[in-house]
């Protein structure tokens, strides 16, 4: 199908909402190569043309237009106040340890083995070791693989809806990818690069508006502005990490697997995670990460450990 051919008058409705879909199909694929895997597949002005061809099919047959286009990322008018959004599955929050030496993973696999009521002759156990991100943890409701809600954690039982802001972010796919369960939630962190920090704060300042204290505190201010248009000015970038409720949908059996299939659905997952076998091997993954902490384009807060298996979670 050529996406750039006029329509003619006598072009049908099939043939329209075909072209469309095309459209959409094509530049959702172009922006999961450049926001999520980092390799972008066209140039920028190719790119421009075809989201100008998907505009001008929808803005002269609107009834076209739907829910998981990516000309609908913003949009709409700014809010009175966020609607409060009750969390399925409460988005708990995670022990914090303070010691950071190598003995800090051992103490935290020997509570954990004690739970489990596990004796020093059973195997090491397998935890999944990741990155704990420095922004705003965010709960993506899919249903039927298309983005019907976003909230934020709130105090972990009841959130704010902020999905006109959230669907502004590029990183973010307003339509997952594959055969997606029928009921799918992510729970992630929308965050800011410090590159893109650094230039936004910039052109704050040349423009004479206010500067930001921090990527963290940029990244939450954008998505709660009640103006969905100030939310699509800020560079802002997304990690998913988990679930929430997945409906009638059997996870995989281990959080590394489970990182794996949110990644299958085009969501963005952070490269920087392994799974490992035991303290030792938690340890080894913290001090990685530690000579690595600098070079990172975005902040964190330390690293997560969890038990992989989700049948013993």
């Amino acid at each position: 199908m050529d996406l750039f051919a006029d329509m003619s008058p006598g072009t049908t409705e099939g043939e329209v909402s075909a072209r469309a879909a095309a459209l959409r199909e094509e530049i959702a694929r172009h922006d999961h190569a450049y926001y999520v895997l980092d390799a972008p597949t066209i140039p920028d002005a190719e790119y421009d043309r075809l989201f100008r061809a998907l505009q001008a099919i929808e803005q002269a047959h609107p009834e076209v237009r739907s829910a998981d286009s990516p000309t609908q990322r913003v949009g709409g008018k700014p809010l009175a106040q966020f609607p409060a959004v009750r969390h399925r599955i409460p988005m708990l929050s995670i022990r914090t340890e303070t010691d950071t030496e190598a003995s800090g993973a051992f103490v935290f696999d020997s509570r954990v083995r004690g739970a489990l009521k596990l004796s020093d002759e059973d195997a090491p156990i397998e935890y999944a070791a990741e990155l704990k991100f420095d922004g705003l943890a965010i709960s993506l409701r899919y249903e039927d693989g298309v983005l019907v809600q976003a909230a934020t954690r709130g105090d972990g039982e009841t959130g704010e809806e902020v999905t006109s802001n959230v669907r502004t972010v590029k990183a973010i796919p307003l339509r997952l990818r594959g055969e997606a369960p029928a009921v799918l939630e992510i729970r992630g962190e929308v965050y800011m690069r410090r590159d893109d920090f650094e230039r936004l704060n910039a052109r704050q300042a040349e423009a004479g508006e206010k500067t930001f204290v921090n990527p963290r505190n940029a990244a939450a201010g954008s998505i709660r502005q009640l103006d969905p248009g100030i939310a699509a000015r800020r560079p802002l970038s997304f990690f998913a990490y988990g679930l929430g409720d997945t409906g009638e949908w059997r996870p995989p059996a281990t959080h590394a697997e489970v990182l794996d299939a949110i990644a299958s659905f085009g969501l963005p997952v952070c490269a920087h995670r392994a799974v490992v076998q035991g303290p030792q091997g938690l340890a080894e993954f913290h001090a990685r990460i530690g000579a690595l902490r600098a070079t990172l384009p975005f902040d964190i807060d330390g690293v997560v450990y969890k038990v992989n298996a989700l049948a013993l979670q």
